[in-house]
């Protein structure tokens, strides 16, 4: 008897949370081959250190481990609109950030979102909230 594969993102990168002020979420598909897919589906993919990029009017993704090895570039698939409002966003000062690889049923869709890199500081104060709302709860 097969086990059901629950819907949750099968990766999620953490660290945008804690290194950047998030906002604007976009969902994008990737151009991927097969073992590439699988790899994705068996929870051996990372994306911590990855970032998207805008090369000649098309979104790349940059620097994903796949098993033990780091791919080469995976192209994004995204419209022209949404290409068009993230180089907006990217000139004026912000960062693209892969955030979640969701496995749909057929497809393996990355959610992308703008960010702002956030300072030491402003790390420190993340964290001490993070500390306080875990002494509430206790």
């Amino acid at each position: 008897m097969k086990k059901k594969k629950n819907s949750a993102a099968v990766v999620v990168n953490r660290r945008a949370g804690y290194d950047y002020h998030l906002s604007d979420n976009l969902e994008v598909g990737m151009v991927l081959t097969g073992p590439q897919v699988r790899l994705i589906r068996d929870h051996h993919a990372q994306l911590r250190g990855t970032y998207v990029t805008i090369r000649n009017g098309e979104l790349w993704l940059l620097g994903m481990t796949l098993g033990s090895e780091t791919t080469e570039n995976v192209k994004l698939l995204a419209t022209k609109k949404q290409i068009g409002f993230l180089q907006r966003q990217k000139v004026s000062g912000m960062t693209v950030v892969p955030t979640k690889l969701l496995p749909l049923k057929r497809h393996i869709k990355l959610v992308i979102a703008v960010g702002k890199g956030k300072r030491e500081y402003d790390k420190r104060q993340s964290i001490r909230k993070r500390d306080l709302d875990r002494e509430g709860e206790r």
